[in-house]
């Protein structure tokens, strides 16, 4: 594929196809089932954001790991505490929607044929880092989509993966933050019941990326969940005008 066709621009697709792909990605984020299965695209993203932050801000990436049930563990090293840590572990949950507003940015400037190459650049360069056999096979399935895609196909089948992949960040980036705080309102009942009795558990979920930043900042976890959700929601809410030329 010659330089030109990447970094040119493609047809501004029809508004059925912008909101027929947003149709599908919505589907493919609300019913549990397919959340379930979808949602490792979102850890992919998320432990993704975690990786290259650390990068960037000067940490050493041991490695990553992604888990069948869509959890992941992102390992560097450094210096335990400072803004470079606490970036690294703030772009996690803010990494899938910040990527999608991204990529709205690049549809609305009618780079398809861009946006399908960066995103199989990141995946690629993301399976490097990569430590665990499922991990591995769950970005070498995602890349390879996006390449094929890219590769084999013509503007309408690009356009039409390539919007339900934004909107699907977009959306799915929202989803996971209200979860989390869901699991910790559980986990704080269940310390509640088990005051007293010696043992139990301790409160809270104590390894989450909001308490993570709680311990190193200071601030309570409720205002990162603030800033995951305020990313979160402008970030669909921006990317969407994008998407449909608003």
């Amino acid at each position: 594929m010659a330089s030109t066709e990447i970094f040119g621009t493609q047809p501004a697709p029809e508004l059925w196809l912008v909101i027929g792909t947003a149709a599908l990605a919505l589907a493919a984020v609300v019913p549990r089932a397919l959340w379930r299965l979808s949602r490792n695209a979102i850890t992919i993203a998320h432990e993704g954001g975690h990786g290259l932050i650390a990068l960037v801000t000067g940490r050493r990436l041991d490695g990553i790991r992604l888990h069948s049930d869509t959890s992941g563990l992102t390992v560097s090293r450094g210096k335990p505490t400072g803004l470079g840590m606490i970036l690294t572990a703030a772009a996690g949950y803010t990494a899938p929607p910040l990527l999608g507003l991204g990529g709205a940015w690049l549809l609305a400037a009618h780079r398809i044929t861009l946006l399908l190459w960066v995103a199989t650049a990141l995946l690629l360069a993301m399976l490097v880092m990569i430590r665990n056999a499922y991990g591995a096979l769950t970005v070498i399935l995602t890349g390879s989509a996006f390449l094929l895609v890219s590769w084999l196909t013509g503007p309408l089948v690009q356009a039409g993966f390539a919007y339900t992949a934004v909107w699907f960040l977009l959306l799915g980036g929202v989803r996971p933050a209200f979860e989390l705080q869901s699991k910790r309102r559980h986990w704080s009942s269940r310390a509640a019941s088990f005051e007293g009795g010696g043992g139990g558990l301790s409160g809270g979920a104590p390894d989450s990326d909001a308490d993570q930043l709680a311990r190193l900042t200071h601030v309570p976890p409720a205002m990162w969940f603030f800033l995951f959700h305020s990313v979160s929601l402008c970030s669909l809410i921006g990317g969407g005008r994008w998407l449909l030329g608003l």
